[in-house]
């Protein structure tokens, strides 16, 4: 840049800062426009491109300590007045150049190419945010991007998302992509098929697809844990006893029912839910106690008998207290 735009420019009215913005201000600042106005997010769009170019610009003289002593020097020795080179039919001595060169070493920052990045238009520093600059040569080249992904969605048994399992989803051109589904997933969940995307200049993009689980009759999923419900006989949740309950193996595991268990509580089975690499559910077992529908002559007596010997016992004492508004 000649040092003649530097009493042209203001770097700090483009930058939207003050005078006396500190250091992390004017970084702000810029990666603020930056992003804004970077050519990859303004495809076609040249207003955009000069702007990017001075924000740049104003950023690499605002940003080192020395160069923004020299520019406000010389802001404040040439303020607005224009300076002629030798020549130029504008009169007087030296140049512009002439008169500050001993500031910028001679010859000024022109050397250092657009923005004093070295031609890249983007300092080291913030390269990483647009993935790197751009090369040298006066235009701006897009950094080459990968293709667009594409989606899908796909329907498989519950057995299959415990297990996990392989579908094969067909192209409109009669082609097969194969999908491997991990074991675990969940209803919604999405798998990435690398490489099965739009094309692109970078790489073909990625096919994204939803994974919907059919629901099973038994077997309930809430998280990683099982839910299931099990019937026992009256008997068996008075007395306690040990039963057996089906898991996602096929195999049934003993589960224990306390002395005294109501229907509708919940007893849980550690590690027998769904595995997966973080870790293992539970099993979560629910009691209903079931109520037999007919009883023969000595059920009925046996029945009969047990409600005589536990008459003084009201199962409805509390309700009156606890329906007080």
């Amino acid at each position: 840049m000649a040092s003649q735009d530097w009493v042209e420019k203001d770097f700090y009215k483009i930058l939207g800062v003050s005078k006396d913005a500190s250091e992390a201000d004017i970084k702000k600042a810029y990666r603020k426009l930056a992003r804004k106005y970077h050519p990859d997010t303004n495809s076609g769009d040249p207003q955009a491109e000069k702007t990017f170019k001075d924000v740049s610009e104003a950023y690499s003289v605002l940003s080192s300590k020395e160069d923004r002593e020299q520019y406000d020097a010389i802001r404040a020795m040439g303020g607005g007045a224009r300076f002629s080179a030798p020549g130029s039919g504008h009169g007087g001595g030296g140049g512009f150049e002439d008169v500050f060169g001993d500031l910028f070493g001679g010859g000024g920052r022109g050397s250092r190419g657009p923005a004093g990045f070295g031609g890249s238009g983007l300092p080291p520093e913030f390269a990483d945010l647009f993935g790197g600059g751009f090369g040298g040569g006066g235009g701006f080249q897009p950094t080459p991007t990968k293709g667009a992904d594409r989606t899908a969605s796909t329907s498989i048994s519950f057995a299959g998302s415990i297990n996990g399992t392989k579908i094969g989803l067909r192209e409109p051109n009669g082609d097969v992509i194969d999908v491997r589904i991990p074991a675990g997933i969940k209803d919604g969940q999405k798998v990435r098929v690398k490489g099965k995307g739009q094309p692109g200049a970078a790489g073909p993009g990625d096919l994204m697809v939803t994974v919907n689980v059919k629901p099973h009759d038994f077997f309930v999923r809430d998280g990683n844990n099982i839910r299931i419900h099990v019937p026992v006989s009256f008997p068996e949740a008075a007395l306690g006893a040990d039963i057996n309950v089906p898991t996602l193996t096929g195999d049934t595991v003993r589960l224990r029912v306390p002395a005294g268990t109501p229907s509708g509580r919940t007893l849980r089975v550690k590690g027998a839910g769904v595995k997966t690499k973080k870790g293992d559910g539970d099993l979560l077992v629910t009691i209903d106690v079931a109520v037999p529908q007919k009883l023969s002559k000595e059920a009925e007596e046996a029945v009969r008998a047990f409600a005589a010997a536990t008459a003084d016992g009201d199962p409805r004492a509390a309700l009156k207290d606890k329906a007080k508004l």
